[in-house]
């Protein structure tokens, strides 16, 4: 059973009660993230949450991290491009240690100056370590490219510069901006009930007041063309990426289920083209990633470089068959099994149920029970997939990226 209730302060409290559990996930969720930024305070969402683990008024890092540990629980953080999330899963019995500790997080970090410059140095070696892991890397690449002068092609940890002229007062002004309660959702599940947890959270998150404006974010434009950054390498990694349906678009399910076939698996097309027949890349992929207004359908490809010019070749001859074939009866079943199957049995985690409640009240405003799930993705026809293939694919709207020994003149497409 899904149930919410909304705090005075404007927190949003969902759980979901699962009796024959012993845990319980519970989560944090901001409207916020590396979106809400800009060129001057870029990082800053990220910088944050690092410092939320930093010590508290009544906890030191030590503790924050033990307090967790000892009850065997799991604690983590994660920062995106339009959310960002503070999770623990945890033991029944202690749910409201969780609760409490994630309070304190949230409501009593110092931000303290020491810990600011020890942070600073560990978010350079994490950039860093992304710009020595090229398969991570030209994703930063191609979406900087890709949604060039917007905030979506922002890093979400900022560049090196940025992060080095964060000072206190720069942190506490994002995060009393932003962290408010109307833009807060607290989400558990598992084996709880939700009228004593929706208490606890009101004591708990009470001195959250106040309401932030939610401000109007331009919708991105994307844009198509190339862009190499030549780095010397064994490999040449490559990213194409076109528009996709946004996270609320009606043609989203038709979204998952093109990239099922295309390349979402090791029996996609491009991975059996590319990988198993002809051996031309090890990792080798297609994705769906979709945000509130836009969205993006990228593939990965990690190649020789004297073999990118037949890889995009076979890409394109994988795009350019969706667009002008229906796929057949078993074609399309078989996605929608592996997609509906995926689905099913990821609700058997209550971390991923935790983290679908939030996904569903940030995005859509409701709980969407898993039935109209499976039902929006059989209604899915083989028409709607070529149509969106066909919509999606337009050589005019493709941007290529590479990373590697390699130019700009291989990257025909």
């Amino acid at each position: 059973m899904v149930n919410k209730t909304i705090l005075d302060n404007g927190i949003r409290v969902l759980s979901e009660e699962i009796d024959h559990v012993r845990s319980v996930s519970i989560g944090v969720w901001l409207e916020g993230g590396s979106r809400h930024e800009s060129d001057l305070n870029n990082g800053a969402a990220h910088f944050i949450e690092h410092m939320l683990f930093k010590g508290t008024e009544r906890r030191s890092a030590f503790d924050i991290a033990s307090a967790i540990d000892s009850v065997g629980g799991v604690m983590n953080a994660a920062t995106g491009k339009e959310q960002t999330s503070f999770y623990i899963k945890i033991p029944d019995y202690h749910l409201e240690l969780a609760v409490d500790l994630l309070a304190d997080i949230l409501t009593g970090s110092r931000f303290d100056d020491e810990e600011i410059v020890r942070e600073k140095s560990v978010i350079l070696q994490e950039i860093r370590m992304v710009e020595d892991t090229p398969d991570d890397y030209v994703h930063d690449l191609f979406e900087g490219t890709f949604w060039k002068d917007h905030p979506l092609g922002l890093p979400i940890l900022g560049t090196k510069e940025r992060v080095e002229s964060f000072s206190r007062n720069d942190l506490l002004q994002f995060f009393q901006n932003r962290y408010r309660g109307n833009r807060l959702v607290v989400s558990a599940a598992g084996r709880l009930q939700h009228g004593p947890f929706s208490e606890l959270v009101r004591r708990s998150f009470g001195s959250f007041v106040g309401a932030s404006a939610v401000e109007a974010i331009e919708a991105p434009l994307a844009r198509s063309g190339k862009a190499v950054l030549r780095k010397d390498l064994e490999q040449a990694h490559l990213v194409i990426g076109a528009p996709a349906p946004s996270a609320v678009s009606p043609e989203r399910h038709a979204g998952v289920l093109l990239n099922a076939i295309l390349g979402g698996s090791m029996s996609s097309w491009l991975f059996q083209e590319i990988r198993e027949k002809r051996g031309l890349a090890y990792s080798v992929c297609s994705y769906l990633t979709s945000y509130m207004d836009t969205g993006l359908f990228g593939i990965y490809a990690g190649t020789e470089p004297e073999k990118v010019r037949e890889v995009l070749s076979l890409v394109r001859e994988g795009l350019d068959h969706f667009q002008s074939t229906l796929l057949t009866e078993a074609e399309l079943s078989a996605a929608k099994e592996q997609i509906k199957g995926n689905f099913l049995l990821s609700m058997e985690s209550t971390d991923a149920r935790m983290a679908r409640l939030a996904k569903n009240e940030l995005t859509l405003g409701r709980f969407v029970p898993p039935e109209e799930v499976v039902e929006r993705i059989d209604a899915v026809a083989a028409k709607d997939i070529r149509a969106l293939a066909g919509e999606t694919f337009r050589p005019e709207a493709m941007t290529v990226v590479a990373l590697g020994p390699v130019a700009e003149a291989d990257l025909a497409f």
